[in-house]
């Protein structure tokens, strides 16, 4: 058996003497391999603060702990013998979104007339946590389809940010937000694609990642889909590497993944020290309102960033809220909202009204541009975007220009963010043009706090397929502007 965790283990590996289900994932597994600390323990504490923490926040849809025990004693026997072969996540709860197919288990994707659909076999990244060592000990929420930034559903209910109830963890992967920043888990998948992932990270004070467009598989037929991808989300920057390499690499199961599995470093011992690094700063990517707040916190990292060495330079892009949503909305005009009208059909009624609002905006964007034209306007935003980083190594901007959003909010209406009312509540956000530019890589990091205790953050922009130092620079944000230690009172 091993020897119990003690405080002064704890307090050594997690910032602020935390309590234990908020462990991080990287020094969790330290502390399996030197015996300290027992998979069955570290499950224990989760599903300990998922009692406790859970009925608030409603970050769930179910629970999988007699199975997840099991695992975990199977995982405790390998460190015990030694006997842990390849398996980078052994011993570890990861929370997976409800969206990606877990072999027997429900796949409505919060749909109430899915409620009885059962995914016949696992979805390609459940698979490879699954075969890493990792545990699925929970599922978390998200909006029907995953086609809104906030997460609530008839089917789910409201799921809430564990840092003020009020609000929400954003969408559309928000149940792996708040799961997260509720202690519930270490470690999360998530989806982007249109900024599912990265919003959620921002509102709830978390770390998620969007690949390239390909280097973490997906599931047809929508794995097709150049603007989407799944990804994983973590409390820390490393914890975010080390999903990631066990998710990417080239699949069977999707034409368009590619490359082996993924070799990022984990730990980056010069983090602090940045010279010779070009950052472009865009505080608006054009016209996005920003919530005051959220641009001081992104002009506070910028500060730091120079502060260490980097090269700082403001830059500009000619994009417009209205443009880009424009162009998001004919690619889902295209291709996704004609899956979801597919796969909803006679079932309308049953529909939560966003749902019905985003195919509604779908189709209409549909009838007014053709898909060749939409691609036209693609190619002009991926071009734009390249010259503005040309001899930058990364861009930095906010994630949302809006602070925070009401966990019941429709936001049919719009949205207004600094004085400004937005025909759309997604031009409130600038998580969408970087799904337009798919191949860049995207980390989304915490940045402060708004006024009302909600975090706000930034987005780290790559070259196309250059993952490397998007994570070099989150690594030096997560040191000079350290947020690792704070953690909501539920």
């Amino acid at each position: 058996m091993s020897t119990p965790v003690t405080g002064e283990d704890l307090a050594a590996r997690v910032a602020g003497n935390a309590p234990l289900h908020y462990l991080d994932a990287v020094s969790a597994l330290e502390l399996f391999r030197s015996g300290t600390l027992s998979p069955v323990e570290l499950l224990t504490a989760v599903a300990e603060r998922m009692e406790t923490a859970n009925p608030a926040v409603n970050a769930l849809t179910e629970t999988l702990f007699d199975d997840a025990m099991v695992q975990a004693r199977e995982a405790e026997a390998a460190y015990r013998s030694g006997d842990t072969g390849e398996r980078p996540l052994l011993g570890l709860p990861v929370a997976t979104k409800e969206k990606h197919a877990l072999a027997g288990r429900s796949l409505s994707q919060g749909l109430l007339a899915h409620a009885g659909t059962v995914a016949a076999a696992d979805h390609p990244v459940v698979a490879r946590i699954r075969a890493a060592g990792g545990i699925v000990h929970a599922r978390t929420t998200s909006p029907e389809f995953s086609c809104a930034t906030v997460t609530h559903s008839p089917m789910w209910g409201v799921t809430r940010n564990p840092w003020n109830l009020d609000r929400s963890p954003g969408g559309s992967s928000g149940g792996a937000g708040a799961a997260l920043a509720a202690g519930l888990a270490p470690l999360a998948t998530a989806s982007d694609i249109a900024g599912s992932t990265r919003l959620p990270a921002a509102f709830t004070g978390t770390v998620g990642y969007k690949a390239p467009y390909g280097r973490i598989p997906g599931q047809a037929p929508l794995s097709a889909d150049w603007y989407r991808g799944d990804g994983p989300m973590a409390r820390t920057v490393a914890d975010t590497a080390l999903l990631a390499n066990v998710m990417s690499g080239r699949h069977p199961a999707d034409h368009a993944s590619f490359g082996g599995p993924g070799v990022l470093p984990l730990r980056y011992p010069d983090a602090g020290e940045l010279a010779g690094v070009r950052v472009a700063l865009c505080l608006r990517l054009g016209d996005y309102p920003l919530d005051a707040a959220v641009e001081a916190n992104t002009r506070a990292v910028a500060a730091a960033l120079q502060g260490a060495g980097a090269v700082v330079e403001e830059v500009e892009l000619p994009w417009t809220t209205a443009g880009i949503r424009e162009t998001i909305f004919t690619h889902f005009g295209h291709i996704l909202g004609p899956a979801m009208e597919e796969a909803t059909a006679g079932d309308q009624e049953q529909l939560a009204s966003y749902t019905r609002r985003f195919m509604a905006d779908a189709r209409s964007a549909a009838e007014r541009t053709t898909l060749v034209e939409g691609l036209a306007a693609e190619a002009r935003i991926q071009a734009e975007l390249a010259t503005a980083m040309a001899g930058f190594d990364v861009l930095l901007c906010p994630t949302s220009g809006a602070g925070s959003l009401t966990a019941e909010g429709d936001y049919l209406d719009g949205i207004s963010v600094a004085g400004r009312t937005l025909q759309h509540y997604w031009e409130g956000h600038l998580t969408a043009p970087f799904n337009i530019t798919n191949r860049c890589p995207v980390l989304a990091v915490p940045s402060g706090f708004g006024a009302d205790g909600v975090p706000t953050g930034v987005q780290v922009v790559g070259h196309p397929f250059a993952e490397e130092p998007v994570f070099r620079l989150g690594a030096a944000i997560e040191v000079l502007r350290p947020w690792a230690g704070r953690y909501p009172e539920l």
